[in-house]
């Protein structure tokens, strides 16, 4: 065998020769680049498109929900179940809406306002969206037994809708629970600062848990009663031709249907996601970026909901709009020759004994 001079070698002769025609190949099956960590990648939208859009959802909900509010509590006078649900709607609307300047400014400059601020802000997110499922799931069962069944025990449900209200907010709160206990602020080595859950060396598979069920209690479930509860009572009205019912069971159905429309695209996404966490389908970081990137978008959609229901009202709901009217006309910021003669300053009129007529 012949000697090598080892004195005569130096490492660069290593990168003098020319590897372009050199293949390495292994029988291994190509995974390793997404079994290395994955690169994260942002949704490519400007910050400040952010900042303005968080700032008209803003200044739209405290607005909006504010009248929202004003109207129902300024009608006392045949104010049915309905409204009460939409009062509680509204308010829920309107407190999340005060956490929307400091969502804006953490897309900014990162999560800066520490672990207590974090818990506080995720509390009312997740209260909002679980109140405001479950608030139409009750509408969609006073208008099932008000229209379908025709019951006459609207004076009793009047009492009882307090207590419901009441049970929904505290299902809320315990549906959000499992975000407050573990969200706090989180601040990588080497990016911004982020409000984020934290389980320790369990993250992965307690976060799998906490998502999956307030998503079957506070999701799915409402969700399959709106769709009972809708599909008999709209087969109910088509089918007896109680068109005025008809025409203001409209609100109703536009509010379910923006509200499923603002939080579902998230949602299903957010299934995406465990699915693929818990490799029910392949973990790969297209994939996981992809996911991510749909998790930023889908939330602002969800965030833009708080803004929605009062420009629903506004523009399906004649009640509404007449209730308005009613109180400008009332402090003389209107003419009252602009109001109808037979309204009145509510939401809901009495249609017939035993059902009213919402919105």
């Amino acid at each position: 065998m012949e000697d090598v001079n080892w004195e005569d070698f130096s490492i660069e002769d290593f990168f003098d020769g020319d590897f372009s025609n050199y293949s390495y190949g292994t029988d291994l099956p190509h995974i390793l680049p997404d079994s290395a960590p994955c690169r994260p990648e942002s949704l490519e939208i400007s910050k400040c498109i952010l900042v303005v859009i968080y700032a008209l959802v803003f200044l739209l909900s405290l607005l909006g929900n504010s009248l929202v509010m004003l109207v129902i509590l300024y009608s006392r006078v045949g104010r049915s179940v309905t409204d009460v649900y939409v009062l509680n709607l509204a308010m829920a609307d309107l407190l999340f809406a005060l956490t929307l300047p400091i969502w804006a400014a953490s897309k900014v400059n990162g999560w800066i306002f520490g672990t207590a601020l974090c818990k506080l802000v995720s509390l009312l997110k997740e209260v909002n969206f679980y109140s405001g499922i479950l608030l139409l799931a009750c509408i969609s069962v006073d208008r099932y037994l008000a229209i379908v069944h025709a019951t006459r025990a609207l004076t009793q449900k009047r009492h009882l809708v307090k207590f419901v209200c009441l049970g929904i907010w505290a299902l809320s709160l315990c549906l959000s629970l499992p975000i407050v206990i573990f969200r706090r602020a989180i601040y990588p080595p080497s990016s911004s600062p982020v409000c984020y859950e934290d389980m320790g060396n369990s993250t992965a598979k307690w976060r799998m848990v906490l998502r999956i069920l307030p998503q079957t209690f506070g999701f799915v479930l409402p969700l399959l009663v709106m769709l009972f509860c809708y599909g008999f009572t709209l087969r109910t009205l088509l089918k007896a031709h109680m068109g005025q019912k008809h025409r203001a069971m409209r609100v109703i159905f536009a509010v379910v249907l923006v509200f499923l429309l603002c939080w579902l695209p998230y949602h299903l996404v957010l299934l995406t996601d465990t699915l693929m966490r818990t490799h029910v389908i392949a973990d790969t970081c297209k994939r996981r970026n992809a996911i991510d990137q749909a998790l930023e978008a889908t939330i602002i959609l969800g965030f833009l909901h708080s803004c929605l229901n009062p420009i629903i009202y506004t523009f399906i709901g004649q009640k509404f709009r007449h209730g308005l009217l009613k109180i400008l006309a009332t402090r003389g910021l209107v003419s009252k020759e602009l109001l109808p003669k037979d309204s009145r300053p509510s939401f809901a009129s009495s249609a017939s004994g035993n059902t009213s007529t919402p919105l």
